[in-house]
């Protein structure tokens, strides 16, 4: 009898889009080992006869990466063709709201954007929108062909129903899992309480300048910035199924 292995699995996205706490999901899944933000040059050496997760690994400068991701496709499939790979995304405005702290800090968020120094002299919810575009479009072009496309507001809106369909679209039995699968999933929420655990990897980039975290752009943008900053996402946002209402 043919036993299953799960597939490796590679979570990208942009930053500050749920690729944190979607990663940690990882670390419930007992077949899984989930490492966070790597550098690439440690995922190649990893033992990959197990199954494991990675989010969004670091470059390295022995493998020239491709644009808009941290490291280079073709290379990665060398070594695991088979790997799985996720791409997380998020509401453009909420998601621009969210960069600022990172943007902010010389431009923290990888991978930057070959021209990215072109742009610190416009506004930080300026910056935090091309960044956004750029990974969401340029990085995601890379994957599109073999990405399994996920949504932060699907992720916290049904952190359950979220759960089995990733395991299902690795071919996990879920009911082996359940209960630790229900330690993460009460732990998605979409506003502060008793049951909510932030991402370990989010806790430097957290503010408490918002009550929730879907539809959290009425509360930081002015309707100035949310206004100048919808064209440069709008399109790009469309394509993953979001609408944009009236500013």
């Amino acid at each position: 009898m043919t036993i299953h292995s799960p597939p490796a699995v590679m979570i990208l996205g942009c930053g500050r889009s749920g690729t944190s706490i979607f990663g940690e999901l990882f670390e419930y899944l007992a077949d899984y080992s989930y490492h966070s933000e790597p550098p690439f040059a440690d995922v190649m050496k990893a033992d990959f006869s197990n199954p494991l997760a990675f989010k969004v690994p670091h470059e390295s400068a022995a493998f020239a990466s491709d644009p808009g991701l941290s490291f280079p496709l073709a290379t990665m499939l060398g070594r695991a063709p088979a790997m799985k790979f996720f791409w997380i995304v998020r509401q453009p405005l909420d998601a621009i709201c969210s960069l600022r702290v990172g943007i902010a800090q010389d431009w923290g968020h990888h991978p930057r954007p070959p021209d990215w120094r072109g742009w610190l002299n416009r506004s930080l919810v300026d910056r935090c929108a091309y960044h956004w575009a750029f990974i969401n479009s340029v990085g995601f072009a890379q994957v599109s062909k073999i990405a399994t496309v996920v949504r932060f507001e699907d992720m916290i809106s049904d952190p359950d129903a979220f759960a089995r369909n990733i395991c299902q679209v690795l071919g996990l039995n879920r009911s082996e899992q359940v209960a630790r699968l229900g330690q993460w999933a009460r732990s998605v929420q979409n506003t502060n309480n008793t049951n909510f655990i932030e991402a370990k990897t989010s806790r430097a980039y957290s503010v408490s300048d918002h009550s929730v975290r879907v539809g959290r752009w009425r509360e930081n943008l002015t309707r100035e910035e949310a206004a100048r900053v919808r064209p440069m996402v709008a399109e790009i946002g469309k394509s993953f199924g979001y609408s944009f209402p009236d500013i």
